[in-house]
């Protein structure tokens, strides 16, 4: 059963739409690139990460995505009087987990407090979270972005829990209504705050980038940004190239994927240049990105921590972790990419863009070695998979973790290429028709007829019949034109089907014109 109730507030204020439109036509940016130039973007990036947990922070209600509304509630995540909440130790472990794997420096005790504000997503009047003693500080990342190394700085890691869900229709004043799903209340959550070290959109990108994917490697949380699973808030300030000062910084809520925090970076670094230059003042905000008109507007004034009115969680204990339970957590670790990229490099010779694109998530990593343990050659294998399976996944909108092509399959294929069984050419044939039928190499050529032809015999009555045919580009190639050779080449590789050893065609073909 859906609860409604008719809006007329947002968080944190009223809701005028007249106030929206005239606030944000005087917001349109429009500078050059020669002003743009001028100024220097101070970029913070606060990102909310659900851990992948079975059930809620400080109950026992499912997380499941996708069920029924308001079917996953206990008197616990619904706020109701006297309810206790019990910390889930499968989120702690998790939450420590990220905060080794970003550096993060785990503190021996940390305290969850009350964060007070009223939202009807938000049954209890408050958010459990940590404040002044968050879990771990003092971390970092390294992005690589425009061909540049850099270690961005982490203020923070925290945990606390979700709030419920907010589902609005209607655009109309008098029909305008809010449906709340509370599903997703007390659903575990890390927040990692990063410090101000990013400048540019690019930066932004690669850090959530990088983030992402280290919260997937240590399998952390599962990052489905359309389920919510990541989400990020971006702090942006522009200052004059060389000042030492941060300008006024507004806040952009709820970035969902990684274009539109570019998009909305882009649009709010303008914006703010364009507020300075004609002589206004930045106003400390929160901001909302409108994706249908391709700009930032204001959603509310920036909030303090003394608007929250944080207190000390009276229901939950402080959190205290000791050496041995970190020891515990680091011995758990996963291999993280950087590590992973690193070491096949050294271990298999490829390149480091094929190691980039095989690292990049964990599941193709793993598919990768799953093909070289099953004995197809490193380098080959980095081949096909870094190209025509992610192709072939990209075409038919598939994941890594639904291919339908069995690694042991694929690295028989490669076998068959490498060893001349099949030319490269066939191999793409036979690799397409495998994907689409899961039969293996061997079934698909016999079936298809597509063994290498190898026989120097066959191949040379081939060639003396395209000479034959040919004798004004016989003429050319005697007389010194040699780029007629590749004509010939091509002409017995259409007639052998592409299925002539290439190399043997070379030699045959040389040998027949030399006469």
């Amino acid at each position: 059963m859906w609860e409604n109730t008719r809006r007329k507030r947002l968080r944190g204020g009223c809701y005028n739409p007249a106030t929206v439109m005239s606030r944000t036509a005087q917001d349109s940016p429009r500078v050059t690139s020669e002003v743009m130039a001028r100024y220097e973007a101070v970029i913070g990036l606060e990102v909310h990460a659900q851990l992948d947990t079975v059930t809620k922070a400080f109950c026992s209600c499912s997380t499941n995505f996708g069920d029924a509304p308001n079917s996953n509630t206990c008197p616990v995540c619904l706020g109701l009087p006297g309810a206790l909440p019990v910390l889930n130790k499968r989120a702690l472990q998790l939450a420590l987990r990220a905060s080794l794997a970003i550096n993060c420096a785990i503190q021996p005790r940390s305290r969850f407090a009350r964060k007070n504000y009223f939202y009807p997503d938000l049954p209890k009047g408050y958010q459990i979270s940590m404040y002044e003693l968050p879990l771990s500080t003092s971390g970092w990342i390294e992005i690589e972005a425009e061909g540049e190394k850099r270690r961005i700085g982490v203020t923070r890691l925290h945990m606390e829990d979700d709030a419920g869900k907010s589902l609005h229709e209607g655009f109309a004043d008098s029909d305008r209504w809010s449906y709340i799903d509370f599903n997703r209340c007390g659903v575990p959550l890390i927040e990692i705050v990063s410090e101000p070290d990013l400048r540019t959109p690019a930066e932004a990108y690669a850090y959530l980038t990088t983030l992402k994917q280290i919260l997937e490697y240590t399998e952390v949380s599962d990052c489905n940004m359309e389920e919510g699973s990541l989400r990020c808030d971006a702090n942006v300030s522009v200052r004059l190239r060389g000042a030492s000062k941060f300008g006024t910084k507004a806040e952009v809520k709820n970035l969902n994927s990684f274009r539109y925090l570019s998009h909305a970076l882009e649009y709010e670094i303008e914006r703010q240049i364009g507020v300075i230059e004609a002589g206004g003042a930045i106003v400390q905000e929160t901001r909302l990105w409108n994706v249908a008109a391709g700009r930032t507007e204001p959603m509310r004034s920036k909030e303090f921590a003394h608007d929250y009115r944080y207190f000390p969680d009276p229901d939950l204990l402080p959190v205290t972790i000791s050496t041995a339970e970190i020891d515990q957590v680091r011995r758990s670790m996963p291999e993280l990419p950087a590590a992973k990229s690193q070491r096949f490099l050294r271990d298999y010779g490829i390149t480091p863009y094929d190691a980039g694109v095989l690292t990049s998530t964990r599941a193709l990593a793993d598919y990768f070695e799953s093909v070289v343990r099953a004995g197809a050659p490193a380098k080959p294998a980095a081949n096909w998979v870094a190209g025509e399976l992610l192709r072939r996944l990209k075409d038919s909108g598939q994941d890594i973790l639904a291919c339908p092509l069995p690694a042991p399959a694929l690295a028989e294929l490669i076998v068959n290429v490498e060893n001349g069984q099949i030319t490269a050419a066939s191999g793409k044939k036979v690799f397409a028709k495998m994907f689409e039928t899961g039969k293996s190499a061997a079934e698909v050529i016999a079936a298809e007829g597509l063994s290498q032809i190898s026989d120097p015999g066959a191949i040379e009555r081939i060639a003396r019949d395209v000479v034959q045919k040919n004798p004004r580009n016989v003429a050319k190639y005697r007389s010194g034109n040699e780029g007629v050779f590749k004509f010939f080449v091509g002409q017995v590789m259409r007639e052998t089907r592409g299925q002539a050893n290439p190399q043997l065609v070379n030699d045959v073909v040389k040998r027949v014109l030399s006469e």
